[in-house]
């Protein structure tokens, strides 16, 4: 099977000169060339440094073919059509030689390359939605691209989406995003057996640092939490432009406030092996990879009740949703979460983890092969 994947993820250049992207696609690519005989990886290249967070390709048989970047603010959108025609004449070129093309929704060049796939490719194209499928305040580039999968692919083409929602055509199917490898399945188990009740309670945000994640509405909540008789530790992993007045506002808090800007995913890990619970109070998403990870993790989740993300963590059960997004809310979702007794955190710790199995790469790959190109997984 030789795969060609279109998407928007962000290329670099290292300063070895290797190519390097958005870490968690990079490693959900280089974990679907197992079970292919080869893949061609078409995305945009910029230049500048390689963030901390990006991967380099591990898989021998993943070749990646650079386009001309597009999107912005204002009149940059305009650049998504001005870049067509060389992107779609790139894009035409490599899908010559593929059996079956996957392309990773919504980002602005979807505006012409949904069109293009339905044009030329009916029969051997696959849609990833990767956004929230039932955001009402959506982007109209993303209205339009939802539209146009709702309405005019064919019956034949798969679209994958976070979550189930009644009334959909039957080609449109649920699909859990991964993140998690067999060592990190281990790692977890051990880390599992190993966490003991502490009397510093460590919570972790991993994520953009922004007001659309909820950064501020933690931070206003902290305001009020009560720290007299137990420590608590915040982790923040993530970057942004507003970090800077985050800090400032963290540093007015009795609390142990850390910001650890990107971090690898080795790095992660550790924080999450650390942490209690993980919050995560963002107005809309799919469904995170970092739920997945920190239940394999043993962190609790605090997180809000959008897109799909109730249909796997149940309020006051294995986590605490929060809705509505407000600083009040969450604080009491962290007051309720904190009453919890040790053998109520190991029941919803053990719970989760065998849930996290759901987002693995040999889960994911093998529903890939069964259910997307219908043959039978290596």
């Amino acid at each position: 099977m030789k795969i060609a994947i279109i998407s928007h993820t962000e290329h670099y250049r290292d300063s070895s000169g290797k190519i390097r992207g958005w870490g968690p696609t990079i490693k959900e690519i280089n974990k679907l060339a197992v079970v292919s005989n080869s893949i061609v990886h078409i995305a945009p290249f910029h230049n500048g440094n390689a963030p901390d967070s990006s991967l380099s390709y591990s898989a021998k048989n993943i070749n990646y073919l650079p386009l001309r970047p597009s999107g912005g603010k204002g009149l940059l959108k305009l650049s998504i059509f001005l870049t067509a025609p060389h992107n779609l004449y790139m894009i035409y070129k490599a899908l010559k030689s593929v059996d079956f093309i996957q392309f990773r929704a919504p980002t602005g060049m979807g505006l012409y390359v949904l069109p293009f796939l339905r044009l030329f490719y009916d029969s051997k194209y696959w849609i990833k939605y990767a956004g929230n499928w039932k955001d009402e305040k959506m982007p109209l580039g993303n209205k339009l691209q939802k539209k146009w999968l709702q309405n005019f692919t064919s019956k034949n083409t798969k679209i994958t989406i976070n979550g189930f929602w009644k009334n959909e055509r039957n080609n449109i199917i649920p699909f859990e995003n991964p993140c998690l490898d067999q060592n990190d399945r281990k790692l977890g188990r051990n880390i599992l057996a190993a966490k003991k009740l502490k009397k510093t309670v460590e919570f972790c945000f991993v994520g953009a640092l922004n007001n659309h994640k909820g950064v501020d509405k933690i931070l206003e909540a902290l305001k009020c939490l009560n720290n007299k008789d137990i420590k608590y530790i915040f982790h923040f992993v993530g970057d942004g432009s507003q970090r800077i007045d985050f800090e400032k506002t963290a540093k007015l808090l009795r609390l142990e406030i850390v910001f650890h800007g990107f971090l690898a995913k080795d790095s992660i890990s550790n924080i999450y092996s650390r942490c209690d619970f993980i919050i995560l109070p963002s107005k809309s998403e799919g469904f995170p990879k970092v739920i997945g990870e920190a239940m394999n993790f043993g962190c609790i989740p605090i997180v809000s009740d959008v897109s799909c993300i109730s249909q796997y963590i149940q309020d006051g059960i294995n986590g605490f949703l929060i809705k509505p997004i407000t600083s009040k809310e969450i604080l009491k979702k962290i007051n309720l979460a904190l009453n919890l007794t040790y053998s109520e955190r190991l029941k919803i710790k053990k719970y989760n983890f065998e849930l996290a199995e759901k987002f693995t790469y040999d889960y994911y790959n093998n529903r890939i092969m069964n259910e997307i190109f219908k043959l039978k997984s290596k």
